[in-house]
C-alpha cells in the first residue's frame, strides 16, 4: 500500500518510466510528490522505475546530451524540446600521459567541466527542474558549496522560474560572481554549508517557501538520479562495458551512489555485460568523515567542521555517506582522502599531462587517485576512470601562488636568451 503525505500532493504529470519513491531503507512505497524523506522510518527516498524494454540503439539515436537516457529517468519523453541548457554528453578523455606518469596501463578522465555551467551539477539540476514544472513549484532553490548555485541560476533563467539560492559567505570569488550573474537571488549565510542546508529545511516548512522547488531537499529524490546519466556516459563512451575501476568525489555522497546505481541499471537491461567493477571515493583531508569511517571500519559517520581548500567538497555531516561506505566496501574499493598540498599539485599535474585545468574537487579525484597506485591500493592494470567535475577557473585562488608567469623580461632576444640560457 503506498503511502503519502498531506504536505507532499501527489501528480500525474508524466515522468516517464518513474512508478514511485521508495525508501532506501524500509523499502516503503511513496507516489511520487515533492517529498524526500520516509514517514515510517526517515530513511531516504528515491525513485522507482518500470524501464521496459531499452536498446543501445533508441539510446544512440537521441540528442548528444542526458536526454539520450531519458528512458532511463524521471522525465517525460518530450524534455528535449524543453528550454533547459541540455547539459551531459561530456569528453570521456584518454589521459595516456597521465596514466604513464601514475604507471597505469588504461586511465580515462571523465572531464564534467564541459558542461554549460562548467560542473555536473548541470545534470541534477536539470533533472530537478523537470520536477519542479510537474509539481507547479515557480521558484527554484538550493543549498550549495558553489556549483550548485550556479547551475540552478542558469537553469532557472532558461525555463523562465525564479530562484533564490544560498550559499556560505566564504565562497570563492568565482563561484559567487557566476551564481549572481543569472539575475536571481544569491543569499550569503555566515556559517558552513550544513547550516546553509539546515536552513533551507527550515524554510521549506514556512510559508516564505511556498511553491518553492529546493533541488537538494525535497527535489533530491529526483536531483540525485541526474548523476546517474555519468555512469551511463563512461559505459557507452567506452563501448558500452563498465569500467574496472572509478574514481569518485565525495561531498555529500550522492554522486557515487547514483554512479553505482546506473551501472547496476544498465547491467540489469542487459545493456552492457556484467563484471565486476571497483569504486573509490575521494575526499579532502580537511574536510573527510566518510574516510575516516572507512578507515576505521565504522558504518557510522561522525560530522565535522569542515577547513579544506576544496570547497565545493565541504560537506561536514554528508548524507549519503554510510551508503558511500557499503558501495566501497562491496565492489572491493575504498574511501581516501588528501590534504590541501597535494590537490593543488594533483591540479597541476592533471593540467601538464593531459591538457585538463580541474577545480579542486578534480584535484582531489586526481590526488586520491595518485595515492591509491602508490599504496598498491588500486590495480595498475585495471581500465580505470577518474571524474573531473569542475573547471579551474571557478578555484583560481587554489594555484594562483604556483601558477606564476615563467619570467617577465624587456622585449628583445637577449632578454629572452639570458632569461632562459639554462
Amino acid at each position: 500500500m503506498a503511502h503519502s503525505s498531506t504536505a507532499a500532493p501527489t501528480t500525474t504529470t508524466d515522468f516517464g518510466p518513474a512508478t514511485g519513491l521508495s525508501c532506501r531503507e524500509c523499502g516503503a512505497h511513496y507516489e511520487l510528490g515533492p517529498v524526500f524523506a520516509c514517514t515510517e522510518c526517515f530513511g531516504p527516498l528515491e525513485v522507482a522505475y518500470d524501464f521496459g524494454e531499452v536498446r543501445r540503439e533508441d539510446i544512440a539515436a537521441g540528442p548528444t546530451n542526458i536526454w539520450r537516457y531519458r528512458s532511463l529517468l524521471p522525465v517525460p519523453a518530450g524534455v528535449a524540446d524543453k528550454p533547459n541548457l541540455q547539459p551531459g554528453w561530456t569528453k570521456l578523455v584518454r589521459a595516456d600521459r597521465l596514466a604513464a606518469e601514475l604507471g597505469l596501463r588504461s586511465l580515462h578522465v571523465k572531464d564534467d567541466s564541459g558542461n554549460p555551467t562548467h560542473s555536473f551539477k548541470d545534470r541534477v539540476v536539470a533533472i530537478a527542474v523537470e520536477a519542479a514544472r510537474a509539481f507547479g513549484f515557480h521558484t527554484l532553490s538550493c543549498s550549495s558549496t558553489g556549483n550548485l548555485a550556479g547551475a540552478v541560476g542558469a537553469a532557472a533563467a532558461r525555463a523562465g522560474l525564479d530562484s533564490c539560492v544560498f550559499i556560505p559567505a566564504d565562497l570563492e570569488a568565482a563561484k559567487v560572481t557566476m551564481a549572481a550573474v543569472y539575475g536571481g537571488r544569491l543569499v550569503g549565510i555566515d556559517g558552513t554549508y550544513d547550516e546553509v542546508n539546515r536552513f533551507c529545511s527550515e524554510l521549506i516548512g514556512d510559508e516564505l517557501g511556498e511553491k518553492w522547488g529546493f533541488v537538494n531537499v525535497n527535489l533530491r529524490p529526483y536531483y540525485a538520479e541526474g548523476s546517474k546519466t555519468l555512469a551511463y556516459e563512461i559505459a557507452e563512451q567506452l563501448g558500452w562495458r563498465l569500467p574496472e575501476q572509478i574514481v569518485v568525489p565525495v561531498a555529500s555522497g550522492s554522486q557515487l551512489t547514483k554512479i553505482d546505481k546506473g551501472f547496476r541499471e544498465l547491467i540489469k537491461l542487459g545493456l552492457v555485460e556484467e563484471r565486476p567493477y571497483r569504486i573509490f571515493g575521494a575526499q579532502a583531508e580537511g574536510c573527510s568523515p566518510v574516510s575516516r569511517a572507512f578507515k576505521a571500519g565504522q558504518d557510522v559517520v561522525q560530522p565535522v567542521k569542515p577547513d579544506t581548500i576544496a570547497k565545493s567538497l565541504a560537506i561536514g555531516n554528508p548524507a549519503d555517506g554510510p551508503y558511500v561506505l557499503d558501495i566501497a566496501r562491496r565492489t572491493g574499493g575504498a574511501v581516501e582522502d588528501v590534504n590541501d598540498g597535494e590537490v593543488v599539485e594533483a591540479i597541476r599535474l592533471l593540467a601538464r599531462t593531459e591538457g585538463i585545468f580541474a577545480e579542486t574537487a578534480g584535484g582531489v579525484t586526481v590526488g586520491v587517485l595518485r595515492k591509491l597506485v602508490r599504496e598498491g591500493r588500486l590495480d595498475p592494470e585495471a581500465e580505470t576512470v577518474v571524474l573531473n567535475t569542475g573547471d579551474g577557473l571557478k578555484t583560481l585562488d587554489a594555484v594562483a601562488a604556483q601558477a606564476r608567469p615563467s619570467a617577465v623580461i624587456r622585449p628583445s632576444l637577449d632578454a629572452f636568451r639570458a632569461a632562459f640560457a639554462n
